[in-house]
């Protein structure tokens, strides 16, 4: 918003002008001047697109244009001469003020982190005196740590929010990005937002993302399979690249990932869905039994986050095993993802479509929970030492935030994500041992040494960079594409 206020100085003055329902000159004359701004072909109206355009910088997303065109488009022409634009102005302003009034308990004229806290909760938002504090510093410009009428004018003049409780799911952030292999989980969604659809296009945005990151960081995931099975042999990171190149030429690097990007779909959807599920059941107990508000809110995701993820996996489980072998498949083994599963149900019954299943179930647990840690850990030493003012990090900061604290993450659980992907790869149908959990880490320790528990974690620190610049510029574009905001 800081750089919105900049690209229109001469916006905010006006905003100044007493609340008193008389039109005032100065008022007048600032909307003017806005208006001239945003009316970029000159012709006394300003459509959708000169709206998004000019908007673009105060935050202001498609689909909030969109609202506040069908609001205040009163001849339904698909644009706003000047008494539409100013209409909506002064309409949304008499909005702001009630919803100003209700968050000020005690008609001082200013919002406080109490009032903030008070009023979330009578929504059944419950935040912590550190989340009311990091909110109230979003729109308090001046630093007195309370919000006067100006400052929350200003802050919400182009959102389209018309009551508390769009206020209070404005203050909800969301971010959906698939790093290659784990699926981030949203904060739960409004009913309004499941009614619009801003569900199911946010996990479109983020299945999309997801698609494009894995298939561009594909060669970087076979390696990391190809190690994880045979890296005991002695192959290095570029001897394995090259072997898989000479076997089946530059296509094969890509092996195993149809399926990979197949599963994205039902596995976002189901931890979305069992996440909402667990997280709904979470919140009545947790109203019952709760003093303090917000004070489990991060023990909360962290259960509900990994239920959600062992339920997806029990039931897409069967994609990972075929995914691994699809991967590890030689030339002509496999026709494809059809002819790899009758294979396996024919040599080793339906048994096969869950090998290591208990070490991938067991490492969603340490996954998650070191990943939560370190992400609240990071995002709260962030805004600690350089808030600047502002409840919300950033995208990037939260971005960079992520990405270490799943690389922390996946640095503990990696033993049991190789212990299962080598179950996974065996095969009966080779006389070799089927061996367990338990036996496959003893084998590993005894014949490799602990450094064995490792192997392919190079090329998958490798492709988390990558992973995560093409997931965040694609589920950018896809926001704005599905008039998705942040």
């Amino acid at each position: 918003m800081g750089e919105a206020r900049s690209r229109f100085p001469s916006c905010w003055t006006w905003a100044r002008c007493q609340d008193n329902g008389v039109s005032d000159p100065e008022q007048e004359k600032r909307w003017a001047e806005l208006f001239d701004q945003l009316d970029l072909n000159k012709d006394g109206r300003v459509d959708v697109n000169e709206l998004r355009t000019g908007l673009t910088d105060w935050g202001v997303v498609r689909s909030e244009v969109d609202e506040i065109v069908r609001m205040s488009d009163t001849n339904h022409d698909g644009q706003l001469d000047f008494e539409e634009f100013t209409q909506y102005l002064r309409t949304h302003e008499k909005e702001l003020r009630l919803m100003f009034r209700s968050l000020d308990r005690n008609n001082d004229g200013h919002i406080d982190v109490g009032e903030i806290q008070l009023s979330l909760r009578s929504l059944g938002v419950n935040v912590s005196t550190e989340q009311a504090s990091r909110i109230l510093q979003s729109i308090d410009r001046d630093g007195t740590m309370t919000i006067d009428w100006n400052e929350w004018r200003d802050h919400f003049l182009f959102n389209p929010l018309h009551n508390m409780e769009d206020i209070a799911h404005y203050w909800k952030h969301s971010l959906m990005l698939d790093i290659g292999e784990q699926l981030t989980v949203p904060d739960e969604f409004s009913e309004k937002e499941r009614r619009s659809g801003v569900v199911w296009r946010q996990l479109v945005a983020g299945a999309m993302a997801g698609a494009v990151s894995r298939t561009g960081t594909a060669p970087l995931d076979r390696l990391k399979v190809f190690l994880q099975v045979h890296g005991s042999s002695g192959v290095s990171l570029f001897g394995g690249l090259r072997g898989m190149v000479q076997e089946g030429g530059l296509r094969s690097l890509w092996r195993g990932n149809g399926i990979n990007v197949l599963k994205i779909a039902p596995e976002s959807a189901i931890k979305f869905m069992a996440y909402e599920q667990v997280n709904k059941a979470e919140s009545i107990n947790y109203n019952k039994c709760s003093k303090e508000g917000g004070s489990l809110r991060v023990q909360e995701r962290f259960i509900a986050g990994s239920l959600a993820g062992a339920t997806a996996q029990t039931i897409i489980y069967p994609m990972e095993v075929l995914k691994t072998r699809l991967t590890l498949r030689k030339t002509g083994q496999y026709s494809g993802m059809a002819d790899c599963a009758k294979q396996i149900l024919r040599k080793e019954g339906v048994r096969a479509f869950y090998k290591g299943y208990v070490p991938n179930t067991l490492g969603i647990i340490p996954y998650a929970g070191i990943d939560l840690a370190v992400y609240e850990t990071l995002k709260n030493a962030w805004l600690q030492r350089y808030c600047m003012g502002s409840a919300d990090p950033g995208v990037l900061v939260l971005l960079g935030c992520g990405t270490v604290s799943s690389t922390c993450g996946q640095l503990a659980s990696y033993p049991l994500a190789l212990i299962r992907t080598r179950m996974q790869a065996q095969a009966s149908a080779d006389g070799a041992p089927q061996l367990s959990m338990v036996g496959q880490f003893k084998h590993i320790v005894s014949h490799e040494g602990v450094p064995g528990l490792y192997r392919g974690i190079a090329p998958n620190f490798l492709k988390v960079i990558p992973a995560v610049s093409i997931s965040y510029v694609v589920y950018e574009h896809m926001k704005k594409a599905l008039g998705v905001g942040s």
